[in-house]
Parts: C-alpha cells; structure tokens; sequence
C-alpha cells in the first residue's frame, strides 16, 4: 500500500478519477473532500487503498460525514459506511450546502 509522502500529489493511476479537475493541481492534503468524494464514487479497491493508507480511516469517516449523502452513489455509500464505520449520515440536499458556503 503506498502512502503519503512529501510530493503531495496524487498518484497517476488517480487520473481518470479527477477528469472534471486539472490532475497537476489537485493536492490531497488541501482538496481532501474532493479527493474522497471522487475516489468512493468512482475509484476501485486499489483507490480505495491509498487514501485509506494517506488519510487514515477516522478522517476519512469524519469527511464523509460532514458531507451531504446526496454526493454519494447510493450504492458506494452502503459499502463506504460498512468499511469506515459511518452511523449516521447528513441528508441535506446539495443546494443546502451550496446556499450554505455562498453565505459564510
């Protein structure tokens, strides 16, 4: 399992998780909710691996979390609160938390 390191980049087998951001900027420590979003809808195991190895399985628990279940696949969502250990999950819809961040 590879694990986080000083370049922090994501590896390239990363790539066509992120096709909507540009791959040479994203920074897994800065952009974590995007990396973990990305990687539980669209990654495979082996993604799966690595931000588990990077980020440790608390925090990537409390960043799901604190995110809306509407940014989930239902499907991956079930796997990912067996595998992390989630309770409970929000349900607010996505334009909640949109209003929410242009008011802050």
């Amino acid at each position: 399992m590879e694990v986080k390191n000083s370049t922090t980049r994501l590896p390239l087998f990363f790539k066509p998780l992120m096709w909507s951001y540009r791959f040479d900027s994203i920074n897994p420590e800065t952009m974590e909710e995007i990396t973990v979003v990305q990687t539980i809808n669209y990654g495979n195991w082996r993604h799966w691996q690595w931000i588990s190895g990077f980020y440790g399985k608390d925090k990537i628990r409390k960043i799901i979390e604190n995110l809306s279940a509407s940014e989930f696949r239902p499907s991956v969502l079930a796997l990912a609160s067996l595998i992390f250990g989630i309770k409970k999950m929000k349900y607010a819809n996505r334009s909640d938390k949109i209003r929410a961040a242009k008011n802050s």
